[in-house]
Protein backbone atom coordinates (compact mmCIF):
# COMPACT_ATOMS: atom_id res chain seq x y z
CA UNK A 1 0.00 0.00 0.00
CA UNK A 2 0.89 3.59 -0.79
CA UNK A 3 -1.97 5.60 0.46
CA UNK A 4 -2.77 6.41 4.09
CA UNK A 5 -4.49 8.23 6.20
CA UNK A 6 -3.89 9.57 9.74
CA UNK A 7 -6.47 10.34 11.81
CA UNK A 8 -5.77 11.95 15.53
CA UNK A 9 -8.69 12.24 17.85
CA UNK A 10 -8.28 14.59 20.65
CA UNK A 11 -10.39 13.87 23.53
CA UNK A 12 -11.67 14.84 27.27
CA UNK A 13 -9.35 13.94 30.06
CA UNK A 14 -9.31 10.67 31.55
CA UNK A 15 -11.79 9.37 28.64
CA UNK A 16 -8.96 8.00 26.70
CA UNK A 17 -9.46 4.33 28.03
CA UNK A 18 -13.12 4.56 27.16
CA UNK A 19 -12.84 5.97 23.69
CA UNK A 20 -10.30 2.59 22.48
CA UNK A 21 -12.65 0.09 23.47
CA UNK A 22 -15.25 1.61 21.54
CA UNK A 23 -12.57 2.26 18.84
CA UNK A 24 -11.75 -1.70 18.96
CA UNK A 25 -15.07 -2.59 17.36
CA UNK A 26 -15.34 0.56 15.06
CA UNK A 27 -11.75 -0.17 13.39
CA UNK A 28 -12.22 -3.86 13.18
CA UNK A 29 -14.97 -3.10 11.04
CA UNK A 30 -12.78 -1.88 7.79
CA UNK A 31 -14.01 -2.16 4.51
CA UNK A 32 -12.85 -3.70 1.36
CA UNK A 33 -9.40 -1.88 0.62
CA UNK A 34 -8.74 -0.16 4.13
CA UNK A 35 -6.53 -1.81 6.18
CA UNK A 36 -5.70 -0.61 10.10
CA UNK A 37 -2.18 -0.26 10.79
CA UNK A 38 -1.33 0.91 14.14
CA UNK A 39 -3.86 2.55 17.14
CA UNK A 40 -1.99 4.45 19.77
CA UNK A 41 -2.58 6.23 22.80
CA UNK A 42 -0.09 9.68 23.36
CA UNK A 43 2.19 9.22 26.41
CA UNK A 44 5.09 12.17 25.92
CA UNK A 45 3.83 15.48 23.92
CA UNK A 46 0.69 16.50 23.14
CA UNK A 47 -1.71 14.17 25.95
CA UNK A 48 -5.25 12.42 25.64
CA UNK A 49 -4.91 11.45 21.95
CA UNK A 50 -5.44 8.89 20.10
CA UNK A 51 -3.93 8.22 16.77
CA UNK A 52 -5.07 6.09 13.98
CA UNK A 53 -3.28 4.58 10.74
CA UNK A 54 -4.78 2.90 8.11
CA UNK A 55 -3.50 2.24 4.29
CA UNK A 56 -5.33 2.02 1.32
CA UNK A 57 -5.21 -0.25 -2.18
CA UNK A 58 -6.27 3.21 -4.20
CA UNK A 59 -7.44 6.61 -3.85
CA UNK A 60 -11.15 5.34 -4.52
CA UNK A 61 -10.81 3.66 -1.69
CA UNK A 62 -9.57 5.65 0.54
CA UNK A 63 -12.41 8.55 -0.48
CA UNK A 64 -15.11 6.30 0.01
CA UNK A 65 -13.97 5.25 3.62
CA UNK A 66 -13.49 9.22 4.18
CA UNK A 67 -17.45 9.81 2.69
CA UNK A 68 -18.80 7.31 4.91
CA UNK A 69 -17.71 8.47 8.12
CA UNK A 70 -17.67 12.26 7.71
CA UNK A 71 -21.46 11.13 6.98
CA UNK A 72 -22.14 8.94 9.66
CA UNK A 73 -23.03 10.11 13.08
CA UNK A 74 -20.34 8.97 15.36
CA UNK A 75 -18.70 6.33 13.14
CA UNK A 76 -15.91 6.21 15.54
CA UNK A 77 -18.09 5.73 18.74
CA UNK A 78 -15.95 8.28 20.62
CA UNK A 79 -17.99 11.77 19.97
CA UNK A 80 -19.37 11.63 24.00
CA UNK A 81 -15.58 12.49 24.48
CA UNK A 82 -14.44 14.03 21.33
CA UNK A 83 -12.75 17.51 21.06
CA UNK A 84 -10.97 17.65 17.94
CA UNK A 85 -10.58 15.28 15.11
CA UNK A 86 -8.05 15.76 12.52
CA UNK A 87 -7.50 13.75 9.54
CA UNK A 88 -4.48 13.59 7.13
CA UNK A 89 -3.23 12.21 3.75
CA UNK A 90 -0.17 10.34 3.59
CA UNK A 91 1.59 8.66 0.82
CA UNK A 92 4.51 6.64 1.60
CA UNK A 93 8.58 7.28 0.88
CA UNK A 94 8.51 5.44 -2.76
CA UNK A 95 11.60 3.66 -1.08
CA UNK A 96 10.36 2.43 1.74
CA UNK A 97 7.92 -0.44 2.45
CA UNK A 98 6.66 -0.39 6.33
CA UNK A 99 7.24 -2.87 8.96
CA UNK A 100 4.87 -6.02 8.60
CA UNK A 101 2.31 -6.08 12.06
CA UNK A 102 4.09 -7.16 14.80
CA UNK A 103 5.96 -6.68 17.82
CA UNK A 104 8.62 -3.68 17.17
CA UNK A 105 7.87 -1.32 20.14
CA UNK A 106 6.53 -0.65 22.80
CA UNK A 107 7.49 3.10 21.99
CA UNK A 108 6.31 4.77 18.55
CA UNK A 109 8.09 8.19 17.96
CA UNK A 110 5.88 10.31 15.47
CA UNK A 111 7.90 12.99 14.04
CA UNK A 112 6.18 15.56 11.68
CA UNK A 113 8.64 18.03 9.69
CA UNK A 114 7.83 21.09 7.83
CA UNK A 115 9.80 21.82 4.88
CA UNK A 116 10.58 24.97 3.09
CA UNK A 117 8.65 24.68 -0.43
CA UNK A 118 11.01 23.33 -2.31
CA UNK A 119 12.23 20.93 0.87
CA UNK A 120 10.45 17.55 -0.18
CA UNK A 121 12.93 16.62 -3.17
CA UNK A 122 16.25 17.07 -1.18
CA UNK A 123 14.57 15.60 1.75
CA UNK A 124 13.77 12.16 -0.44
CA UNK A 125 17.15 12.34 -1.65
CA UNK A 126 18.74 12.26 1.32
CA UNK A 127 16.91 9.72 3.13
CA UNK A 128 17.42 7.32 0.31
CA UNK A 129 20.86 7.29 0.60
CA UNK A 130 20.90 7.16 4.47
CA UNK A 131 17.83 5.09 5.44
CA UNK A 132 19.64 2.10 5.08
CA UNK A 133 22.81 2.74 7.24
CA UNK A 134 20.79 4.13 10.05
CA UNK A 135 18.30 1.27 10.14
CA UNK A 136 21.10 -1.47 9.65
CA UNK A 137 22.83 -3.75 12.31
CA UNK A 138 23.22 -2.01 15.80
CA UNK A 139 20.87 0.92 15.32
CA UNK A 140 17.04 0.75 14.94
CA UNK A 141 14.46 0.04 12.44
CA UNK A 142 11.88 2.79 11.12
CA UNK A 143 8.61 1.70 10.54
CA UNK A 144 7.79 4.20 7.76
CA UNK A 145 8.11 7.71 6.53
CA UNK A 146 4.99 9.46 4.45
CA UNK A 147 4.82 12.88 2.53
CA UNK A 148 1.40 14.66 3.18
CA UNK A 149 -0.54 15.21 0.07
CA UNK A 150 -3.25 17.94 1.95
CA UNK A 151 -2.92 20.43 4.65
CA UNK A 152 0.35 22.46 5.13
CA UNK A 153 2.83 21.02 2.50
CA UNK A 154 5.76 20.07 2.08
CA UNK A 155 5.19 18.05 5.59
CA UNK A 156 6.16 14.62 6.36
CA UNK A 157 6.04 12.00 8.83
CA UNK A 158 8.30 9.23 9.86
CA UNK A 159 7.32 6.74 12.65
CA UNK A 160 10.08 4.93 14.18
CA UNK A 161 9.58 2.15 17.02
CA UNK A 162 11.61 1.46 20.08
CA UNK A 163 11.70 -0.76 23.05
CA UNK A 164 12.64 1.82 25.36
CA UNK A 165 13.35 5.36 26.16
CA UNK A 166 16.64 4.19 27.01
CA UNK A 167 17.06 2.80 23.55
CA UNK A 168 15.70 5.69 21.99
CA UNK A 169 18.02 8.36 23.33
CA UNK A 170 21.08 5.61 22.65
CA UNK A 171 20.72 4.83 18.79
CA UNK A 172 19.69 8.25 18.23
CA UNK A 173 23.19 9.76 19.65
CA UNK A 174 25.41 7.27 18.57
CA UNK A 175 23.54 7.00 14.71
CA UNK A 176 24.54 11.09 15.08
CA UNK A 177 27.93 10.48 16.30
CA UNK A 178 28.70 7.96 13.62
CA UNK A 179 27.59 10.22 11.00
CA UNK A 180 24.70 7.69 10.04
CA UNK A 181 22.03 10.08 10.54
CA UNK A 182 20.57 12.78 9.60
CA UNK A 183 20.35 12.85 6.36
CA UNK A 184 23.09 15.15 4.03
CA UNK A 185 21.56 18.41 3.46
CA UNK A 186 18.25 17.64 5.52
CA UNK A 187 19.13 20.67 7.48
CA UNK A 188 18.49 23.38 5.38
CA UNK A 189 14.74 21.99 4.08
CA UNK A 190 13.42 21.88 7.65
CA UNK A 191 11.02 24.94 9.22
CA UNK A 192 9.50 23.22 12.02
CA UNK A 193 9.53 19.62 14.03
CA UNK A 194 7.01 18.35 16.47
CA UNK A 195 7.82 14.72 17.94
CA UNK A 196 5.19 12.57 19.88
CA UNK A 197 5.82 9.37 21.84
CA UNK A 198 2.45 6.74 21.77
CA UNK A 199 1.72 3.72 23.09
CA UNK A 200 -0.39 1.08 21.40
CA UNK A 201 -3.60 0.09 21.92
CA UNK A 202 -4.15 -3.66 23.00
CA UNK A 203 -5.77 -4.27 19.36
CA UNK A 204 -3.22 -2.35 17.16
CA UNK A 205 -1.51 -4.90 14.43
CA UNK A 206 1.50 -2.85 15.52
CA UNK A 207 2.46 -3.41 19.12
Amino acid sequence: MKLYELITFTLRVRTVGPAMEQLQGRLGECAEGVQLMGCWASEIGPLNQIAVLRGFVDERARQAERERYLHTADAFGVAPWLTDMRVENYSLFPFLEPLPAGAHGPFYEFRVYDLVPTGLTPTLDGWRQAIGPRTGEGYSAVYAAFYATDGRTPRYLHIWPYASLEQRLEVRSRAVRDGVWPPENSGPQLRDMHSTLYLPAAFSPLQ
